[in-house]
């Protein structure tokens, strides 16, 4: 079984992370980070104030964040950021240099005066697996947080058949009235979903 440290610790090790935001277009913008440091369940990372990243994470703050492990596990991270309160800015910054000691190669001296700290605080977690058969896949949160239900499920229209059983390929569907989905082995394909014969399986 994942916890949420044993998450935020392989992230840690994985060290550079995929953070997505939403430009004011409403096209996804990707970058890589590196700046990062986990304080608990709270993570802390920065950027140029001049920087479009930092625009977008000011004017909506909605985020996710992704990492990628050999052990072909992804754990994503999404939640809405804040600005560090200006009182702690220098204090977190200090932080992160200290355990980054490249970036005072990209902004040496008193040029890192144009840095400002981002937190995320309230978050939820996908752990998703896929060197385990079947796959795993769990859900955390954090803080504040709450868990939205992602995948698919089968309602009392069911008919028994065992079609949906047949086609998936994780084997996580369970005969039953109805037939059950194990959604911490869902792959979430669809591929009961396209073939029910009745469409008592539902998208959450």
């Amino acid at each position: 079984m994942m916890d949420i440290e044993t998450c935020l610790k392989k992230l840690g090790y994985v060290g550079v992370l995929d953070f997505a935001t939403v430009d004011e277009d409403g096209a996804p913008q990707v970058r890589n980070i590196s700046a990062i440091h986990y304080e608990g369940t709270t993570l802390y990372f920065l950027t140029a104030r001049g920087k479009p990243f930092a625009r977008q994470l000011k004017a909506d703050g909605r985020i996710q964040i992704l990492g990628y492990t050999k052990y072909k596990e992804t754990i994503r991270l999404s939640g809405r950021t804040v600005e560090v309160p200006e009182e702690e800015q220098i204090k977190w910054r200090d932080v992160i240099y200290a355990e980054q000691p490249y970036l005072e190669n990209v902004y040496p001296g008193e040029t890192k005066n144009i840095d400002t700290m981002f937190m995320l605080k309230d978050y939820t977690i996908e752990y998703f697996c896929l060197s385990t058969r079947p796959i795993t896949r769990e859900y955390f949160a954090v803080g504040n947080a709450e868990i939205r239900k992602k995948g698919y499920c089968i309602s009392e229209d069911c008919i028994g058949c065992g079609t949906c059983q047949g086609v998936c390929p994780q084997g996580c569907i369970e005969e039953g009235s109805p037939f059950v989905i194990h959604e911490n082995h869902c792959l979430q394909c669809g591929n009961c979903f396209e073939n029910c014969p009745v469409e008592a399986i539902r998208r959450y």
